[in-house]
């Protein structure tokens, strides 16, 4: 319920008392937080909360409130993460087309920033989708969340995980244990997205049946995939025709997902970036689609975005 006031002020209330203070945060830290960020002021009372800015601060801080207590109601509890999310996602235009919403067996997964948005529209709506910026903007843990929500749906048959194990090199033959031990290492952040979808005997009941393969990228050549879902992780470590091999194992009725972040590459000196090359061959294809997420994407700790940030700043000094 929505009253106008003078004086350039509207009033939300929230029916449910309970889920108003799981809204508002331990002394009111939520709110404190929206009032910081988008310029307004929140003035709580009982379950109601006062807003006074601009009428367009107004209109912005009334849908950041409204959304959170819906969250509040779906999942009983806010974090910090949730209210930068809800300011962030404020500005987008909604858009027609697709269900934002990722729903997996153990958790439900809502866009965070706008880019994360057009991100799973693509995964929805185009076989192909690149994933392309910094680390931390859930390029990788989006295109896992919707393998795993078409695989529940019955979509897909099969989950198809990959990364090019380059940091390994030719040590990778000197590690302890059989193949799998050696190349787990490389893998494992694929296997903890895995299990925040699934539950655990799920993912091990998947993985020993081959409904879920997690695996070098060295592993796909030859192969046709088929009612798969497939994504290519650290895309920016693969060759020209590492790229090329993996795109061309796409068969019927399959999705592909490719992530990376093409300013950072661990091959040789001197070798051509498979993503960098894709980016400019596949340009204009139909079926392929570019998501290009930025510092402002990063959804961890908040020294992470001023991380990449200091990273970005130092990069474009460095340029002769």
């Amino acid at each position: 319920m929505t009253d106008d006031l003078p004086g350039r002020s509207v009033v939300r209330e929230f029916r449910d008392n309970a889920l108003a203070q799981v809204l508002f945060g331990p002394h009111n830290v939520n709110l404190e937080r929206i009032e910081s960020r988008l310029g307004v002021a929140l003035d709580p009372r009982g379950n109601t909360v006062t807003i006074s800015g601009t009428a367009e601060m107004n209109r912005e801080a009334a849908t950041v409130l409204d959304g959170l207590y819906d969250l509040a109601r779906r999942q009983g509890h806010i974090e910090t993460a949730d209210v930068d999310a809800a300011m962030r996602m404020v500005h987008r235009d909604p858009s027609p087309g697709g269900d934002l919403v990722i729903r997996t067996r153990k958790r439900h997964i809502a866009p965070r920033t706008p880019t994360q948005a057009d991100y799973i529209l693509a995964l929805d709506q185009v076989p192909l989708t690149f994933g392309l910026g910094p680390a931390g903007t859930g390029k990788t843990y989006l295109a896992v969340a919707k393998a795993v929500a078409m695989m529940v749906a019955g979509e897909v048959d099969r989950i198809i995980l990959s990364r090019p194990a380059v940091e390994a090199g030719e040590r990778l033959g000197f590690l302890p244990g059989d193949l799998k031990d050696k190349v787990d290492p490389y893998l494992r952040p694929l296997y903890d997205a895995l299990y925040d979808m699934l539950p655990g005997d799920q993912v091990a009941k998947k993985l020993l049946a081959g409904e879920i393969e997690v695996a070098p990228l060295a592993f796909m050549r030859g192969r046709t995939l088929t009612n798969a879902f497939v994504i290519l992780d650290e895309a920016q470590n693969t060759t020209t025709m590492q790229m090329k091999m993996f795109l061309t194992r796409m068969g019927e009725h399959s999705r592909m997902a490719v992530t990376g972040d093409p300013s950072q590459t661990d091959l040789p000196p001197g070798v051509r970036s498979g993503l960098a090359d894709a980016l400019e061959v596949l340009d204009g294809v139909e079926g392929v689609r570019f998501v290009r997420f930025t510092d402002k994407d990063v959804v961890r700790h908040d020294l992470v975005t001023r991380i990449v940030r200091a990273y970005d700043k130092a990069d474009r000094e460095r340029l002769p």
